[in-house]
């Protein structure tokens, strides 16, 4: 079972009769998915989403996959092929076509409305070409054919690869729901017909490969919404992704049976849903969605309002609404829905939130304390039903944390593929196909690109480590005037702090730790004044660290006078 645990060097040239796949995120991580095919020279991009951030790294709205590998082949793109509608798959393409607007979208007709929306936002008019289940598409080197397949979105799509290298089936996001909502199952029969005419690399949905069985039906989650309508006195807010669309159909049913009246919340959920709506994605009666602005002169227990916010998003309309800074205030007697599951990373922000509407005195009903969430992906049981209809000759995991990667590798193994032919890669290792056989052949550059604001990529881990420093430790500021022959200060020096809890006697021992610093500089001979600063900032860090075991960011400010 390759996989990557040696240091691993820039791959070698691709064979003319090979094919290459780089993830580029997705892999060691549930979000940031896109992969990157490699054949005769051209390249093809299967999805381009977004992760979303975690406590550790503050101040980011989201993370990037890295296009450094691709940054100078952009010219080679033949397409981006989108599996579904998902901000974990579908929220970075505004960035990528930032660098080449013309690169074609290709996808089913929800995904594409949904990526056309987004990008009107970021003023960008793609080029796309809408495609369904069954059909087939030649995209310069690389012949597309499409498949049906069921998650928690309508319309997603799994997509097979036939190349002079060989054929490629990836799965995107799936289960096996054999009662969805839409009526939509999975194409097994599609998926075996592949298997006989041979799927030389498998890439499989992983994240829930570590769960036994198989993943409750959708419509399993019905008498637990139902019991919400009905026993809940006041308003009930509901809060899920803005592509859950599915879900939010459920909501409406129930609150259309129990006679109450709905508004979405968020610009993210009016646009997507309205969306869905014209397109006829999602049922709506007649009179059931009311402006927000109608809604709140109704009474409470006829009023249901949809947000975002189920992952703790913290300017979200939940996050607000359980800070008190939304124009929708929460109260005793409100019901908040919690309809999504808690991506990995984002339990902190979530529990957090709970914890603050539960204070304003809202009954939370969550995935924790009833049956009002169904995962979206095939758990062990789905996934070893599919090896043993297609029988690929090689797997490489996708989408899911090391642990599920690994936990989906042992299913492929258990189903009779052979442990030589199971590739565990990481985000950047390259896999490379060549007559029949995956080995790993390198590692391109795949680190976290981070959007903070309107900057892409100028935030750091060191940028992050500061911003953690000042929110644990506060930040102190040493001014030091000194005299530019003796380097003494020509008055005391000044300790400024922000966030850094201290009393009169704290920096004395610091102040003489100062005079010291600067008198070595002195005998040094250190004359630039940054290098001076830093002098400082090192031993009135290492002191404070070394006396009051406290970490303050310090910054120093020398004058010369």
């Amino acid at each position: 079972m390759p996989s990557p645990r040696t240091k691993l060097t820039a791959p070698p040239r691709l064979p003319k009769n090979g094919m290459r796949i780089t993830a580029l995120g997705g892999l060691g991580e549930v979000g940031r998915n896109m992969t990157v095919f490699e054949h005769a020279g051209k390249l093809m991009i299967v999805d381009c989403g977004v992760l979303f951030p975690e406590e550790h790294q503050p101040g980011i709205d989201v993370i990037l996959p890295d296009f450094t590998s691709i940054r100078d082949r952009l010219d080679d793109i033949e397409c981006i092929v989108l599996t579904h509608g998902h901000e974990d798959h579908i929220g970075g393409v505004p960035y990528l076509l930032k660098e080449r607007a013309d690169i074609p979208l290709i996808g089913s007709e929800l995904t594409l409305a949904f990526i056309t929306a987004k990008l009107k936002e970021h003023r960008i008019t793609p080029k796309t070409i809408q495609v369904e289940a069954g059909q087939k598409h030649k995209a310069g080197v690389f012949d597309l054919e499409f498949v049906a397949v069921n998650h928690s979105i309508p319309d997603s799509l799994a997509v097979f690869l036939r190349t002079r290298a060989g054929t490629v089936l990836h799965t995107g996001d799936f289960k096996m729901d054999q009662f969805p909502l839409d009526g939509r199952i999975t194409d097994l029969r599609a998926f075996a017909r592949l298997g006989e005419e041979g799927v030389d690399l498998f890439l499989t949905d992983s994240t829930n490969a570590e769960v036994p069985g198989f993943t409750m039906s959708e419509r399993d989650l019905n008498p637990a919404i139902d019991q919400v309508f009905t026993s809940s006195p006041r308003r009930i807010i509901v809060s899920s992704f803005a592509s859950h669309v599915h879900r939010i159909q459920q909501v409406l049913n129930a609150a259309h049976a129990n006679g109450r009246k709905v508004a979405f919340v968020g610009r993210s959920m009016v646009r997507n849903m309205g969306i869905a709506r014209d397109l006829e994605y999602l049922d709506i009666p007649k009179g059931l969605v009311v402006d927000f602005r109608k809604i709140q002169s109704m009474p409470d227990h006829k009023v249901t309002l949809i947000c975002t916010g189920s992952q703790g998003e913290p300017m979200a309309a939940l996050a607000r609404m359980a800070n008190g800074d939304h124009q929708i205030q929460v109260g005793e007697g409100d019901t908040v829905l919690m309809a999504s599951s808690l991506i990995p990373g984002n339990e902190n922000a979530i529990y957090g939130i709970i914890n603050k509407l539960t204070d304003l005195g809202a009954n939370i009903v969550h995935k924790g304390n009833a049956k009002v969430h169904v995962s979206g992906h095939a758990s062990a049981g789905e996934l070893v039903y599919c090896y043993n209809i297609v029988r690929p000759k090689n797997v490489m995991p996708v989408h899911g944390e090391s642990k599920h990667l690994h936990a989906n590798a042992e299913l492929a193994r258990r189903t009779g593929v052979p442990e030589k032919n199971i590739v565990i890669a990481q985000d950047g290792v390259t896999v490379d196909l060549v007559a029949g056989q995956a080995k790993i052949s390198g590692k391109v550059e795949a680190g976290l690109v981070y959007v903070d604001g309107q900057t892409i990529g100028t935030a750091t881990e060191d940028t992050l480590a500061e911003r953690r420093m000042l929110s644990g430790g506060g930040v102190v500021t040493v001014v030091a005037l000194i005299d530019p022959k003796s380097y003494k200060p020509v008055e005391p020096v000044e300790f400024l702090s922000k966030g850094f809890v201290h009393d009169k006697r704290t920096f004395e021992g610091a102040e003489a730790q100062v005079n010291k610093a600067l008198a070595r500089a002195k005998s040094d001979n250190v004359e630039d004044i940054a290098e001076i600063e830093d002098i400082i900032v090192e031993t009135v860090g290492s002191y404070l660290r070394r006396t009051y075991r406290r970490e303050p960011a310090v910054q120093a400010v020398v004058v010369d006078a």
